[in-house]
């Protein structure tokens, strides 16, 4: 919450009066009105880093916008900032050219990494940035009991973490049958959020009917997993908000559109969850999305009114989400409402100029401030092995959905030499392995998956949600273990091997998820991952992205991790072996 002195709110009001010029006043606007949701014209006066008022006014400094259009600074109401691979500050560089001025984020990914030093560490590096990083915290760290993570997030240390400055409230609540079955230590956290008011996000891919009832009575009041209008429309008419998103991966705003009304948009987000660098680079941020949302029909206002005031709602962030007086001066400029193309942005009455993100001195002392982050890879090298002995003729694969984060479940017939069960690439069968890193167990979950498309070759991963334990898919063991000793030797990060030899490699210093670098040159090296990837025959456009999901024991139907296959339907573990 913004406190302004005494002094500062009797020079706004002297400038809201037009006794005193402005500091600045941006002429000629036509301002976007997210309250009453209509386009005004007139003068936006800014004083210090608040709005002094809208109508007509003169200033210290005018600038003339020639008519452009004037909108709240967008805002983020749900991402994990490690899928963008970048550091806080890199992230925040990198958005707030893209109107992106204030995001929410659910830290849970560094937290099942690196736990409450990972937490401490993003806010740490976010402060003092353009753009404004708030947290969530996280509610399942682990995600849940079938797999090891590197930490452990208690109720007691959540219930200390919410009255931390920029903590918000709870992060989605995904272990969605632990509400259901009134785990004590679920309840407790969600009693720790109830307390202070604060509020709860939600993750219950297509919990419907009386489960979905008791889970939204629990305080939980938001769903960003909705892949069908008829489930969204339930969880709206539920009392939920509906987080629509649209990331790298999962792209459900096409699907869900036709669900927002006049009548219900003021409980709609417009979110990314997950984003790659090279998206927002080529793409942008939440701009992409508003122009792919007015694109499919939808009211211009009403789209920037569901990334702007509708998250300050939710949220209950004073101050932001309008251009209205007393509103800090973050402010978009677009010259086209049916095409939105930012130029210029203010961020607490400052202009945003692109530049190289310097790193202050406090940030360079990050590594030996936080070890748990930057040294964060624990494997005992001499166990590791793949070999999977033939303990019948059928074993559950895992079959990957184009484009979803969902993946059937299949019995398939192995291939066996020398009775080892191994990869069939004729028929698109790959070894899968989960590696622990975080504690050197020697865990080591083994299993097959169809629809990646590699011919050859091995791919590696200290990115897959949400233990970040090293996933490695792959057509020959000697690959699949070059690529895992590849990232470890690096600290972390993404590996493609082929016959014998590392073709690409990408370093992910923080955490094994992000790295210090600018976006740039992460996208740069990114394409090259793919380039070689490409080469192996992948049939899908980004395998390291659906190998971060295959891991994830929460979303139906089959998955791996660690501790090994997983039938997400029972959450249990299931035998390989039918």
């Amino acid at each position: 919450m913004v406190i302004k002195k005494q002094s500062s709110i009797k020079k706004q009001i002297s400038m809201a009066r037009g006794l005193i010029p402005a500091d600045v006043v941006l002429k000629n606007c036509k301002i976007v009105d997210v309250f009453c949701g209509d386009i005004v014209p007139g003068d936006v006066a800014i004083c210090e880093d608040h709005i002094a008022g809208i109508g007509q006014y003169s200033g210290e400094r005018e600038v003339d916008c020639h008519g452009a259009y004037v909108a709240p600074g967008f805002m983020e109401g749900h991402i994990h900032i490690e899928s963008s691979m970048l550091s806080p500050a890199q992230f925040a560089e990198t958005v707030i050219g893209h109107g992106t001025t204030t995001v929410v984020c659910d830290p849970h990914e560094i937290a099942n990494v690196a736990g409450l030093a990972g937490i401490e560490y993003l806010l740490e590096e976010s402060k003092g940035l353009l753009t404004e990083i708030f947290c969530m915290a996280p509610s399942c760290v682990p995600a849940t009991h079938l797999e090891n993570s590197g930490a452990i997030l208690d109720s007691q240390v959540l219930d200390k973490l919410l009255s931390q400055p920029r903590v918000l409230g709870l992060a989605e609540m995904m272990n969605f049958p632990g509400v259901l079955l009134q785990d004590d230590e679920v309840l407790a956290k969600l009693e720790s959020a109830k307390k202070r008011a604060m509020p709860v996000d939600g993750h219950a891919p297509g919990l419907s009917g009386k489960d979905l009832q008791a889970y939204v009575g629990s305080g939980i009041l938001s769903d960003h997993e909705c892949t069908t209008a008829e489930e969204a429309l339930e969880k709206l008419r539920s009392g939920m908000y509906l987080f629509i998103r649209e990331g790298s991966t999962a792209r459900n705003l096409k699907s869900l559109l036709p669900v927002v009304t006049a009548q219900n948009s003021h409980r709609c987000l417009l979110v990314t969850d997950d984003c790659h660098p090279q998206e927002l680079l080529e793409n942008g941020h939440l701009d992409r999305i508003l122009r792919k949302a007015i694109g499919l029909g939808m009211d211009p206002v009403t789209a920037i009114q569901m990334v702007t005031i509708n998250v300050a709602n939710y949220y209950a962030l004073p101050a932001v989400g309008a251009v209205a007086p007393g509103y800090l001066a973050n402010l978009v400029l677009f010259q086209d409402l049916q095409d939105i193309h930012v130029e210029k942005v203010f961020s607490r009455g400052v202009e945003y100029k692109k530049s190289t993100v310097s790193v202050p001195d406090k940030r360079r002392n990050l590594p030996k401030q936080y070890p748990q982050v930057f040294d964060s890879i624990h494997v005992d090298t001499g166990s590791l092995s793949f070999a999977i002995p033939a303990e019948g003729r059928n074993a559950r694969v895992i079959k990957i959905i184009k484009d979803q984060l969902i993946t059937e479940s299949v019995e398939l017939e192995m291939k066996v030499v020398a009775d080892l069960a191994v990869a069939d690439t004729e028929r698109d069968i790959l070894k899968i392995a989960v590696v622990e890193r975080h504690h050197a167990t020697g865990n080591i979950g083994l299993g097959f998956v169809q629809g990646l498309g590699l011919q050859r070759g091995a791919l590696a991963s200290t990115v897959g949600h949400d233990s970040h334990n090293i996933t490695v898919v792959g057509a020959s063991d000697e690959d699949m273990l070059l690529a895992v000793q590849t990232i470890i030797d690096q600290g972390g990060g993404l590996a493609v091997v082929a016959d014998g030899k590392v073709r690409a490699s990408l370093i992910l210093d923080v955490a094994g998820l992000m790295s210090t670098k600018d976006a740039e040159t992460v996208a740069l090296n990114f394409a090259d991952l793919l380039r070689a990837v490409d080469g192996l025959g992948a049939q899908v456009p980004d395998p390291f992205m659906f190998m971060s999901f295959l891991v994830l024991p929460v979303i139906p139907h089959l998955k791996i991790t660690d501790l090994g296959l997983v039938d997400v339907d029972a959450f249990s573990h299931v035998s390989l072996w039918v």
